[in-house]
């Protein structure tokens, strides 16, 4: 999924970008509303985040271009500006949601987790039916909810997340190697850290997993890189 980040402060448009390449999604970004607009027209991102105060335009006539030719992509303010006006203008011109500045990462990550979903589950899927799921040992993974089911355990998960499972469903019983999965999951631009699929695979053990130090969903194969066995 591919997100606009329009923010003119470079500190906050680098962290915005990090936390969500992290979660899986194709970012642009921009440190105007100018160039936020040029990139909307020639990238079609399928998700806007956007700063109220930017040079060139700001971020509510931004959102009023935009809703313009576009009524259903979402958009989320991100913004210093707290006053409850400032909110009820974003929300009335056609924002979706709007957060404000200073904030934590898991507010963020909670925030853009709950309008992709929304955004996922509106989406007309033709190659898969709405309810799609699968079944990875006694996991069930609903990919439009961004979330795993076991038994009355409910496990969020990112876009990677479920790009990382989903492969291995796919290939289950085959061992998968690292190109492979940086390939699918993360992108073919992409260069990895040495350790940056080790880390992603220990981190989601944690949280699939019945026992991460006995894993039945993401084995290791040592040498090669991870497979699912039925």
């Amino acid at each position: 999924m591919k997100v606009l980040i329009a923010e003119d402060d470079p500190l906050t448009r680098d962290g915005l970008k990090e936390i969500l390449e992290t979660e899986g999604y194709e970012v642009m970004a921009a440190g105007d509303g100018k160039t936020a607009l040029e990139l909307y027209q020639s990238q079609s991102p399928e998700f806007v985040c956007l700063d109220i105060m930017m040079p060139q335009a700001n971020g509510y006539d931004v959102c009023r271009e935009i809703r313009k030719s576009n009524a259903q992509i979402p958009i989320l303010f991100i913004s210093a500006k707290s006053e409850e006006i400032d909110k009820v203008i974003g929300l009335e011109i056609g924002a979706d949601d709007f957060i404000v500045k200073p904030f934590g990462v898991k507010e963020v990550v909670a925030r853009i987790r709950a309008i992709t979903r929304r955004t996922l589950s509106s989406k007309p899927q033709s190659e898969k039916p709405k309810d799609y799921s699968f079944l990875l040992d006694n996991l069930k993974v609903v990919p439009s909810e961004l979330r795993a089911y076991r038994n009355d355990l409910i496990i969020e998960l990112s876009l990677r997340d479920i790009s990382i499972l989903e492969l291995l469903y796919n290939n289950r019983g085959r061992a998968l190697d690292r190109d492979t999965f940086f390939d699918q999951c993360w992108g073919t631009d992409y260069y990895p850290a040495s350790r940056t699929l080790d880390q992603h695979i220990s981190q989601l053990r944690k949280r699939v997993e019945t026992d991460p130090a006995q894993p039945r969903i993401i084995k290791t194969v040592h040498g090669v890189g991870y497979r699912y066995d039925e």
